[in-house]
């Protein structure tokens, strides 16, 4: 579903009769579609519009498909190419592929459902694409103000009011904890996904929460943590193309069309996310997270321990939250209901050995998602103390992330925080663990 704006398709075909039926079947999907009947007149186009993605034919007289969508790559690299062929010419195909990099070829005649899906999903591939390269510029952007700020901080520091040294000490501080954690990009992507979704739908926070204390209960090593953090940061990523009916209904409510569609949507996440290298183990436990112990579950009813062990424990935490939220039953169940029915599916939905462990790490969780021991507290800020390291991820009250999990506070930064707060206009509740008392500083008890 593209939110931005409409997006603009050019058919190229030499024959009228296949551009009308091209345009037959999506006359009802939301784009704006142009037409040119040879590789010149498609040329031109491109240089008076803005186009999204071409359909080209393959064989036309003068300027073939492939060197039409060649020219396009070389000239406009972010359009999308796909090849249409009703020839079992496997040399234009694989030139088209080698010198147009095509996104994908279709054959004539086509199925029209398939040609839609296709559309659908090479726009969304785009679409996510081009989030990523802007996120990308405006954070080279970031950093390139925030060194400028930086090399003459001392001069601002004099000139600027406390509310602007602020702001900017806390951007600073921000950006360094986004650059030093591609898992902490990752869940900023995530609130970008959150936008897509209802406020009682942004299950991404809990979720990551859940696997995250799991993970440090039994000491996963470090790159299991990553992965599983990331994964569970944007594993619903496969439902932005939903419309806004089958976002709120209850997965067990869904029928026919719709519950193919629900079936896919791991899938969809898994090739969204697959062009990124650093997150393609994390892709993996996405496709895999809706599997079932006992060989039930989609898309590739994998049994037992051929599951992932990230997808299996991803599950968990998935069900255990979209319970508690109405988004699998008709009705929204408890905790200890949610608990009850992990339960009683375990060995049949779930890994049995694996349930156990997280049914008993829950039961040792406060309804925050932070643990419940000893050593974790929930504070507001004029009751921070130095030597305390964050237990969880500190955001904003706009999603913009403050301090990454594992920073230890100082006097200087809890100052800070309190007049960010102030500044705000909000209470921000951190979540803490206490300093180790044989690393207190000496004389400092206040």
């Amino acid at each position: 579903m593209m939110n931005e704006s409409v997006a603009t398709l050019l058919l190229v075909d030499d024959e009228p009769n296949i551009l009308s039926s091209l345009r037959r079947v999506l006359r009802n999907e939301p784009y704006q579609l142009l037409t040119a009947s040879g590789g010149e007149e498609a040329i031109a186009l491109l240089e008076s519009h803005s186009v999204d993605l071409i359909l080209s034919d393959a064989r036309m007289p003068g300027m073939d498909g492939a060197t039409l969508l060649s020219q396009v790559q070389k000239q406009w690299p972010s359009c999308l190419r796909i090849l249409l062929t009703g020839y079992a010419d496997i040399t234009t195909t694989v030139r088209a592929i080698n010198e147009g990099q095509i996104y994908r070829y279709i054959s004539k005649p086509w199925d029209d459902d398939e040609l839609r899906t296709i559309l659908r999903q090479a726009l969304a591939y785009q679409h996510s694409e081009r989030e990523r390269v802007r996120l990308e510029q405006l954070t080279q952007e970031q950093n390139t103000r925030l060194q400028e700020l930086n090399n003459t901080l001392e001069q601002r520091v004099r000139s600027r009011t406390a509310e602007l040294q602020q702001t900017a000490d806390m951007l600073d501080l921000a950006y360094a904890e986004l650059k030093r954690s591609y898992v902490t990009a990752t869940e900023v992507f995530a609130n970008l996904v959150n936008l897509r979704l209802s406020k009682a739908r942004q299950t991404n926070t809990q979720v990551i929460a859940l696997v995250k204390a799991y993970a440090e209960h039994v000491e996963l090593d470090e790159l299991a943590v990553n992965d599983l953090s990331m994964a569970a940061a944007l594993y619903n990523i496969g439902k932005l193309t939903w419309d806004d009916r089958l976002l709120n209904c209850p997965s067990d409510q869904l029928y026919k069309e719709d519950k193919v569609r629900f079936c896919q949507y791991p899938v969809v996440g898994e090739s969204l996310l697959m062009a990124l290298e650093p997150v393609q183990d994390a892709a993996r436990i996405i496709r895999h997270h809706q599997e079932r112990w006992s060989g039930s579950g989609f898309p590739d009813r994998l049994k037992g321990e051929a599951i992932p062990f990230g997808s299996r424990l991803l599950k968990l935490a998935v069900d255990f939250i979209e319970l508690q939220r109405g988004m699998i039953l008709d009705r929204r169940l408890s905790r200890d209901e949610a608990l009850l029915l992990i339960e009683k599916y375990s060995g049949r939905f779930y890994d049995p050995d694996l349930c156990t462990r997280f049914i008993e790490l829950c039961t040792t969780l406060a309804p925050d998602l932070a643990l419940a021991d000893a050593s974790i507290l929930a504070l507001d800020t004029r009751k921070l103390e130095p030597g305390m390291t964050l237990a969880r991820s500190l955001h904003a009250q706009n999603g913009m992330l403050l301090l990454n999990e594992g920073k230890q506070l100082t006097k200087i930064l809890i100052d800070k925080l309190i007049a960010f707060e102030a500044s705000e206009g909000g209470r921000y509740t951190i979540f803490v663990r206490k300093p180790d008392q044989s690393e207190q500083p000496q004389g400092d008890a206040r």
